[in-house]
């Protein structure tokens, strides 16, 4: 790091003049630009990796196989709470099909069903010609895609192909289920890849669930459909998906015990390694994939796959993925030691290509193989060709879109309302009981003294002077605090020169402390009695990767300005630090109030002043707002002109965006 060093002066201002620009930079030239591993991100991978080994430890100390299925029934409770639990009641599937396709050696049926009433899914069902038995079926949910199924023809074909009847179907947010779909120009207001279930997802956190609970749920009342006819065996039905369709594949086999097989594909790899490389690889928002304290919670990709056990499942993988193949292999190694200590080793296995992210062709024949073999089927050999139809050919709808077609169609953002209605007088939070339950560090009691070039203490703050403004009787003094052992925080505290000590006022904006821009609000208050301690939380201000993350699917966000498209909620670097802080268990709004619990501690032990209000302007004030209700002692100064987001707010309203450092699971139960 390197940071000025040095006094500023420039006496010859006059009291009113601004100070200069550099005043308020604590380093002396801005991180070079590009991707890089801040100090921020090797936390959170550190985080992460700490909380990995204790699962390991954990499975380790498995001794016999009622000790492994009590793990696994632990596991399935963690999954059910981080999802929001699963609906109670499996309400009239009021199954249709509304055409039918004739091909070679089997038909495809188009199917709507409805997994909840009003929440309309689309599917294509593949059914072998001969009807002379009952088939093995295998559910295809979709990956990301904006076509959704019909991009899965030819995997369902030749599942097809092998006597087993297949479904496929759009996930929320994708081919014939866009729910913010804009009727006048023919398309979603979002990217129907990931930019749907972004604004769903982070709507569905505030209410205390977790998207993947609807996606599960189409799952499931899938597994329910195929049950319905008479040509499947309700005894082999199976699972394989890829990308987003890999999620659901494992979430999906993990809590229904009715799946046989899976094969999930191009998904499974150990969270801690996401964390690391999200955001230079897969940046776009993808909430289902993030459940809340998924790695802290000991579950993690390992988890999962623990929850099929000792049902034979088939890890699909990539060499050149985004999903690093090392976690790949890693979880799959540590799931096939549990295999193969009670005698299932045969059950578990890894297919590996040397390609980027994709289901290629011989990932596919060997999940085919697989699944032939666990469903006792002849053993097939090689891949023939499919004959894909155009998607308006197989459009299960008349419109293209649910949306359109049904009158009484819900939005899920509807029904993320009713998920909170229905338990909101069950369930009221403490923002406080939150930020000091199990995983406070203690700042309270963190020791504070001056840096001495090595890294700081775990429950350590070391600070470094890096120069003084002064001019006119106020002066600015510039630290760098260090923290956490590996977090750094610019810190400004701007007084009188002059003056004795006196109380403290916090200030900060939405994007961090205080700039030249600032600096006629700053001197209100440095005019009206108060000390100004003003820094930069974690990933925020100086402390930003100086890197714009360009979304593979909607590329127009990385043509925003880099001040907009590192806060963007759909696909930015600032919406990875928050997802990547959910996976650890401790949400980005709880670290930012611990940052300004560090800066207070700073400023009692150092300056000798006791941080007793704070204040922000514009969004920022929601923040300086929770501080106050938080931290004990601090009191919020009002403003006029601003007012405090509230989390139930979002959701009674259905907001689509809002800023997204403010995501707090079960925000909304907070009062």
């Amino acid at each position: 790091m390197v940071v000025m060093a040095g006094t500023i002066a420039f006496c010859a201002l006059a009291v009113d003049d601004s100070p200069p620009a550099q005043a308020f930079f604590v380093r002396e030239q801005p991180l070079p630009p590009g991707p890089r591993i801040t100090p921020f991100l090797q936390y959170q991978a550190e985080q992460a990796w700490s909380e990995d080994n204790d699962r390991i430890k954990a499975w380790d100390a498995i001794q016999n196989e009622r000790e492994l299925l009590k793990t696994q029934s632990e596991l399935r409770q963690k999954l059910l709470q981080m999802i929001g639990g699963l609906p109670e009641v499996k309400t009239d599937l009021r199954a249709r099909v509304t055409g039918r396709i004739q091909m070679d050696g089997f038909t495809i049926e188009k199917l709507i069903f409805q997994s909840l009433p009003g929440v309309y899914v689309t599917a294509l069902v593949y059914v072998p010609d001969d009807h002379s038995r009952k088939h093995p079926a295998v559910l295809v949910p979709a990956g990301h895609a904006a076509d959704g199924k019909f991009h899965y023809q030819a995997l369902s074909q030749r599942l097809v192909g092998r006597g087993y009847v297949v479904i496929s179907w759009d996930p929320l947010g994708q081919g014939e289920r866009s729910q913010f779909w804009d009727a006048a120009a023919g398309k979603s207001h979002y990217n129907l890849i990931c930019g749907e279930h972004a604004v769903m997802g982070n709507l569905a956190y505030l209410a205390g669930a977790n998207l993947a609970r609807w996606e599960i749920w189409d799952g499931i009342r899938a597994v329910d459909y195929l049950l319905t006819r008479p040509d499947v065996d309700g005894e082999r039905i199976s699972i394989t998906g890829t990308s987003g369709g890999g999620t659901q594949a494992a979430l999906i086999a993990a809590l229904d015990q009715r799946i046989k097989v899976a094969v999930p594909s191009c998904y499974i790899s150990a969270l801690p390694m996401r964390i690391s490389n999200r955001i230079f690889a897969d940046p776009d928002s993808d909430p289902e994939q993030d459940l809340f304290g998924m790695i802290s919670n000991g579950v993690d990709h390992p988890g999962l796959l623990l929850l099929m056990y000792p049902r034979p499942v088939l890890v699909a993988a990539a060499v050149l993925d985004f999903f690093p193949i090392e976690g790949t292999r890693k979880t799959v190694r540590e799931v096939r030691r549990l295999y193969e200590r009670f005698a299932h080793g045969d059950r578990i296995a890894l297919a590996e290509g040397y390609h980027a992210h994709q289901f290629s062709s011989e990932n596919q024949e060997a999940a085919l193989d697989f699944l032939d073999h666990f469903n006792q089927m002849p053993v097939g050999h090689g891949l023939p060709p499919a004959k894909e139809l155009a998607g308006k050919t197989l459009q299960c709808t008349e419109t293209g879109q649910v949306m359109l077609d049904y009158n009484d169609a819900k939005s899920l953002m509807s029904v993320i309302q009713e998920y909170y209605d229905e338990h909101k007088a069950e369930s009221t939070r403490s923002l406080a009981k939150g930020y000091y339950g199990d995983r406070y560090n203690g700042v309270k009691d963190w020791k504070v003294s001056e840096y001495a070039s090595v890294p700081a203490g775990r429950e350590q703050i070391t600070w470094e002077s890096v120069g003084i403004w002064s001019s006119g009787g106020v002066s600015i003094d510039r630290y760098m605090l260090h923290h956490s052992e590996l977090l750094e925080m610019p810190l400004l505290h701007i007084h009188k020169s002059a003056a004795d000590k006196r109380t403290v006022l916090l200030w900060f904006s939405e994007s961090g402390k205080a700039t030249a821009a600032d600096w006629p609000e700053i001197k209100k208050y440095i005019d009206e009695g108060y000390d100004i301690v003003s820094f930069d939380f974690r990933g925020l201000g100086e402390n930003r990767m100086p890197y714009t993350a360009v979304s593979p699917d909607d590329p127009a966000l990385g043509a925003l300005d880099f001040d907009h498209a590192y806060v963007n909620s759909i696909s930015g670097v600032l919406a990875s630090h928050v997802y990547n802080s959910l996976l650890i268990g401790r949400p980005y709004f709880l670290q930012m109030i611990e940052d300004a619990e560090i800066a207070g501690r700073f400023a009692h032990e150092k300056l000798g002043a006791k941080a007793a209000a704070v204040t922000a302007p514009g969004d920022g004030y929601t923040l300086a707002s929770a501080i106050a209700e938080t931290l004990p002692g601090i009191k919020l100064l009002p403003k006029s002109d601003a007012r405090v987001l509230k989390w139930s707010e979002i959701v009674e309203q259905k907001r689509e965006t809002w800023p997204i450092q403010y995501l707090l699971p079960s925000g909304a139960y907070v009062h």
